[in-house]
């Protein structure tokens, strides 16, 4: 589940950035369509209901590479939400001190939309006692960003390699069991596995534990120099880093000794053995999920800098507003799967609970509850068209208001 804006993003103009640069609004939007592919899929799909579409036992191939493909958001979210907080620092008169605390208070409002918002569109309710609270991530950008307040404050250089520390080395610690820290198990949970946390008579689910979000975030905000460059340097660098970021992964996975705490197989079907081979951890994201999801997109960026991009493609219009977008599509999606399920059995009670993809009871659902994957890519158009007029028309508006503060926050 793909996450938050960052700060709009801008092109060189000698030592400042004064022009947005398109080709990061078109990767964002890009992963903004493929992101509601992966929620739709979550709302509707009968397979989803039943089992993860990674699991090689039981998936297909269509519905395996359905959600990989999606396993590119989150890391380019997490990305240029490092390169916006650059970008935003960039602006005429603005400082560090400045840029600290709209982080923080982004950060924060964030987090607030997570617990409040979001989880009303997921889930379609207020419960709070007894309530589960997905934290997905909105919570990790959000608390990604409160943590990037502080770390602006290193020398670039310090702090480009700690994160890259950071992404490298963390899987040393996949086999460290909470239980050993007592008491504060749950800041483990939070910071380095998905777990169920009890709190204040509500459960909490962490999906998407801190580290390394942290380290990629803040790699993005290292890599934000390199858009000052001149576009030719700029598509060269980007080409070659994703490159070697693309051939590391390939190695260390085909090596299969450090980098994922699950390992590849060998399948009976070649084609489940590539399946096998590109089940990186998402949860938290291992050092070769980075390099298999980062890797590409850097090339798909230095690609988009040899593009023009009418303010009016798709790709432009949902990656200026991605937070908008994100809420607008998130219910859309929802009602669609609540009237279809309507028009198919009726009003029933059961379509204002959470799916069984999202942890709802399937007791309470009629067998082979959902579509088929064909329909599932068919609902997910119609969601990508419907929300494409009226995203167009808030970027429109954000742009003409570009001076009001408060829009930097939606």
């Amino acid at each position: 589940m793909p996450a938050a804006p960052s700060a709009s993003p801008s092109g060189p103009s000698g030592s400042a950035v004064s022009s947005r640069i398109t080709s990061i609004d078109a990767l964002r939007g890009s992963i903004m369509i493929l992101m509601a592919l992966d929620h739709v899929r979550d709302f509707t799909s009968s397979a989803a209901m039943q089992f993860s579409p990674t699991d090689l036992t039981r998936t297909t191939a269509a519905l395996f590479f359905t959600r990989w493909i999606t396993h590119f958001c989150a890391p380019v979210f997490a990305f240029t939400a490092g390169l916006g907080a650059f970008f935003w620092l960039q602006r005429s008169g603005r400082t560090r001190a400045q840029l600290s605390w709209f982080l923080l208070t982004r950060g924060l409002w964030l987090v607030l939309v997570e617990l409040t918002v979001v989880r009303f569109l997921f889930f379609f309710q207020f419960q709070l006692k007894g309530g589960l609270f997905v934290l997905t991530v909105f919570w990790m950008l959000g608390l990604c960003m409160v943590f990037l307040a502080a770390l602006i404050y290193l020398p670039p250089w310090l702090l480009a390699s700690l994160s890259l520390f950071v992404v490298a080395t963390h899987n040393l610690f996949d086999g460290v069991d909470p239980a050993r820290f007592g008491a504060a198990a749950p800041l483990w949970d939070v910071l380095h596995q998905q777990a169920l946390i009890p709190l204040l008579g509500a459960n909490f689910v962490t999906a998407y534990p801190l580290v390394p979000w942290i380290a990629v975030v803040a790699l993005g905000y290292c890599c934000g120099p390199v858009f000052r460059w001149d576009a030719p340097r700029r598509f060269v660098f980007l080409l070659r880093l994703g490159s070697v970021l693309t051939l590391t992964f390939l190695v260390l996975r085909a090596a299969n000794r450090y980098g994922d705490a699950s390992r590849w197989e060998h399948q009976s079907k070649s084609l489940f053995t590539v399946l096998s081979f590109l089940n990186a951890t998402k949860y938290p994201p291992s050092l070769l999920f980075l390099l298999m999801t980062l890797g590409p997109a850097l090339i798909a960026l230095a690609l988009f800098e040899r593009f023009r991009f009418a303010d009016s493609n798709p790709l432009i219009v949902f990656g200026r507003v991605p937070f908008f977008y994100f809420l607008f599509h998130l219910m859309l999606a929802h009602l669609a799967a609540i009237a279809l399920g309507a028009l198919r059995y009726g009003p029933h009670f059961f379509l204002l609970l959470p799916p069984p993809s999202f942890g709802g009871p399937p007791d309470q659902f009629p067998p082979n509850h959902g579509y088929s994957l064909p329909v599932v890519y068919l609902i997910w158009f119609a969601v990508v068209a419907l929300s494409y007029p009226v995203c167009r028309r808030y970027a429109s508006y954000k742009s003409a208001h570009r001076a009001n503060p408060w829009l930097s926050y939606l």
